[in-house]
C-alpha cells in the first residue's frame, strides 16, 4: 500500500501545488482508515501536521464525503481496561503520602534520603503491596496535580527591620538628584571570571554536532589569570562603564573605576555637576564597613571637586541594585556560551552589549595592580570629611571635598 501511494505521489507531485498536495494526501489517508496518516506521511515525506490540516480542509469542503471516509468507532463507549485506581482503592492516597513534602520526612519512610523519582516511588509502592509500574506512577502524579519542579530562590533569610524604609530612602535621594540634574550612578563588581578556554554557562548557535571545545576542569591558568569587571551604571542616561581588572577587587580599584567613568563619560554628560550620588551594595570593596572605600572616596571628592553622597542597599539585598538587572544581566546574556579566552575578548563582549532600550557600555582593561588587605588607621579615617544622614547614617552619608 505504501509503495502505491509513493508511486502515485511521485507521478502527480509536479502537477500539484501545495494545497492540492495536502488535499490529495488527506484523501489517501482517509481512504486507508486507521494508520493512514502515518503511512501517507512515510510514503510522501509530508509531515503529519500537514496531512491533518488537509483532512480538516477536506472535511469542511466535502462534509458528506469525509463522513463516509472516516472509519466508525469499533469499541463501544466506556470500553477498555478499567483504571488501576478503581481496583486498588488506596493506591492514590498512598502515593500522595509518599510525595507530600511533610510526610516524606517521616522516620519510617524509605524515601527519607532518596530522590522522589517515579521508579523510586514505584518501588516503595510495591513494598506497600501495590502492583504498579513507574509509568503508571508518572500518570497518577500528573492526575494529582504534581509536576517536576526546580528549586526557586525566593527566601532572603532574616530581613533588617528598616529594609523597605531604606529602599524608599534611596528612591527619594535618586529622585532629588535627578530633579536637580545631578549624576546618579549604581556601582558593583561582577563575579571574577577565569580567562581561558573554560566552559561558560548558556548556549549559542553552532553547527550541529560541533560544540565549542573547552577544558574539562576549571583550574585557573597562571598565565592568563582572571578578569574582574567593575561596573558603573548611569541611571539617568542608561549608559555604563566597565573597568576590567586583572588583580584584586579592592576599594582602590572601585574608586579608580568611578574616576575613569567620570573622566571619560560623566564630566562630559554633567558639565555643571556639583554632587554625585552613588548607590552601592553593603559589602565587598564598596561595603559599609570598608574604611579604605571611604578614604578613597575622599581622595576622589577632592580631585573632582564634588560632594559625594553614598546610599548602601541593606545587607542581603544586592540583587535590587539597579546595575544588576539593567546592565550586568545583559552582559551575561551577550557572552553566554562563549569561552572567555582572553581579556581582550572579555572587553569586546562587554563593550558590544546593547539593548533595545538604548543601553550602551564602554569597557576598558585596567592593568594596574591593587594591593589587597590595606589597613586604614583611625587617624587616616578622621581626615575623611564624612557626614552621616539622620536616617541610618551607617548606610547613608556625604563626603565633602576638603
Amino acid at each position: 500500500m505504501a509503495y502505491l501511494v509513493r508511486d502515485k505521489f511521485q507521478r502527480l507531485r509536479s502537477m500539484m501545488n501545495e494545497k492540492l498536495k495536502r488535499h490529495w494526501a488527506a484523501c489517501e489517508a482517509l481512504s486507508m482508515g486507521r494508520g493512514g496518516i502515518a503511512a501517507v506521511a512515510l510514503a510522501t515525506g509530508l509531515s503529519r501536521t500537514t496531512i491533518r490540516k488537509g483532512i480538516r480542509e477536506v472535511q469542511q469542503l466535502y462534509p458528506n464525503l469525509a463522513d463516509q471516509a472516516v472509519p466508525q468507532r469499533v469499541r463501544g463507549a466506556g470500553g477498555g481496561r478499567r483504571p488501576l485506581t478503581e481496583h486498588d482503592q488506596t493506591l492514590q492516597s498512598d502515593l500522595k503520602l509518599l510525595v507530600d513534602p511533610v510526610t516524606r520526612g517521616e522516620p519510617n519512610s524509605a524515601l527519607l534520603w532518596t530522590c522522589k523519582s517515579t521508579r523510586a516511588l514505584a518501588k516503595e509502592l510495591s513494598r506497600l503491596g501495590h502492583d504498579v509500574s513507574y509509568r503508571t506512577v508518572a500518570r497518577l502524579l500528573f492526575d494529582l496535580g504534581f509536576s517536576l519542579q526546580a528549586n526557586r530562590k525566593t527566601r532572603e533569610g532574616s530581613q533588617h527591620p528598616d529594609r523597605n524604609a531604606q529602599f524608599q530612602y534611596i528612591d527619594q535621594q535618586v529622585r532629588r538628584f535627578r530633579r536637580r540634574g545631578q549624576p546618579v550612578i549604581s556601582v558593583d563588581a561582577k563575579k571574577r571570571e577565569l580567562v581561558g578556554d573554560f566552559k561558560n554557562g548558556g548556549r549559542e548557535w553552532q553547527p550541529k554536532g560541533q560544540p565549542e571545545p573547552v577544558r574539562m576542569h576549571d583550574f585557573r591558568d597562571k598565565t592568563l589569570g582572571v578578569a574582574i569587571p567593575y561596573g558603573v551604571y548611569d541611571l539617568t542616561q542608561n549608559q555604563g562603564w566597565v573597568s576590567v581588572g586583572i588583580d584584586h577587587n579592592t576599594a582602590q580599584f572601585a574608586t579608580e573605576s568611578i574616576r575613569h567613568w567620570w573622566n571619560r563619560m560623566g564630566a562630559q554628560t554633567y558639565p555643571h555637576a556639583r554632587e554625585l550620588l552613588i548607590t552601592a551594595d553593603a559589602g565587598s570593596s564598596n561595603g559599609i564597613r570598608c574604611r579604605l572605600w571611604k578614604l578613597c572616596l575622599q581622595q576622589l571628592a577632592d580631585e573632582l571637586g564634588l560632594t559625594i553622597t553614598v546610599c548602601h542597599f541593606p545587607p542581603g539585598t544586592s540583587k535590587w541594585n539597579k546595575i544588576e538587572h539593567r546592565m550586568f544581566c545583559h552582559i551575561t546574556e551577550n557572552w553566554r556560551g562563549r569561552p572567555l579566552v582572553s581579556r581582550a575578548v572579555i572587553v569586546n563582549l562587554i563593550g558590544d552589549t546593547t539593548t533595545e532600550q538604548g543601553l550602551t557600555i564602554h569597557a576598558e582593561l585596567d592593568n594596574n595592580l591593587y594591593e589587597n588587605g590595606i589597613k586604614v588607621s583611625d587617624e587616616d579615617l578622621e581626615t575623611v570629611q564624612l557626614k552621616q544622614h539622620k536616617f541610618h547614617g551607617d548606610w547613608n552619608y556625604n563626603i565633602f571635598p576638603t
